[in-house]
């Protein structure tokens, strides 16, 4: 995948952010439910529980209103991105990139599997193989313990792994 720059998150155009937001927006009426994310993972074959659910609606729903509008789905999707890293910010970006991290961490074990990570690319709407995932995972498993830790994950998203 090519390694995206400051003006493209990790999925690529604003059109694409809306196309995988329509996907979740069941019913059209602009913002996307938790239970509407749990049907859409369903339709992906992902299963989570309502408290994973509920994590991942907090991660998104900046106002806190319990509902994803387009405006907090492409800020959190620019936020997992190279931007949010935030090189020059010494505190903000780590902040910003544990926000990212923790939405990967569904176990929250503090690791990231391989599964996880495709877990959250399906979600995002992007394609990949469990096996790609795997091989990301390697690229940037300093410890060898399979896994991904905040460390690792930070110098992943700093290469434009994901």
């Amino acid at each position: 995948m090519a390694k995206p720059n400051a003006n493209n998150s990790l999925v690529g155009s604003m059109e694409e952010i809306r196309r995988i937001f329509n996907k979740f927006d069941k019913n059209g009426d602009g913002r996307i439910s938790s239970n509407e994310v749990i049907q859409s993972l369903g339709e992906l074959g992902t299963k989570l529980s309502n408290d994973d659910v509920q994590c991942m609606m907090q991660e998104f729903d900046k106002d806190g209103d319990g509902y994803i509008d387009l405006d907090e789905f492409v800020d959190f999707i620019q936020r997992g991105g190279l931007d949010g890293g935030g090189g020059d910010a010494p505190s903000g970006g780590n902040k910003e990139l544990k926000d990212a991290f923790d939405m990967y961490d569904i176990d929250k074990n503090g690791l990231i599997s391989a599964s996880e990570l495709h877990a959250v690319m399906k979600i995002l709407g992007l394609k990949c193989k469990l096996s790609d995932c795997t091989k990301m995972i390697r690229q940037v498993d300093q410890d060898g313990d399979g896994n991904v830790n905040f460390e690792e994950f930070k110098k992943m998203m700093s290469n434009g792994l994901v």
